[in-house]
């Protein structure tokens, strides 16, 4: 798989509280993010490809929940992960 435990731990170090707190909205988000991008390049070369275009729906309404909760709970965490990962303009 392209996301190793590596790759997924040094997310959750830049994105999250810890490398191992994988728990955060942040995290998560994050983790969601990473995912979407590798989704969407695979889907630009594949465009028949229809599990993974499900796949990439369901992935991207997940992060929209999660964000939509931080926004819901604490709009300074929600403004600065927004940033740090370049969603919204």
């Amino acid at each position: 798989m392209y996301l190793n435990t590596e790759a997924k731990k040094e997310i959750f170090k830049k994105y999250g509280k810890s490398e191992n707190d994988s728990g955060t909205a942040e995290g998560q988000v994050a983790l969601f993010t990473e995912r979407i991008n590798h989704l969407t390049e695979h889907l630009k070369k594949n465009p028949k490809d229809f599990g993974t275009e499900r796949s990439l729906i369901t992935l991207v309404g997940k992060r929209k929940k999660l964000l939509k909760y931080l926004e819901a709970s604490d709009i300074e965490r929600y403004r600065a992960i927004i940033k740090k990962l370049k969603l919204r303009k």
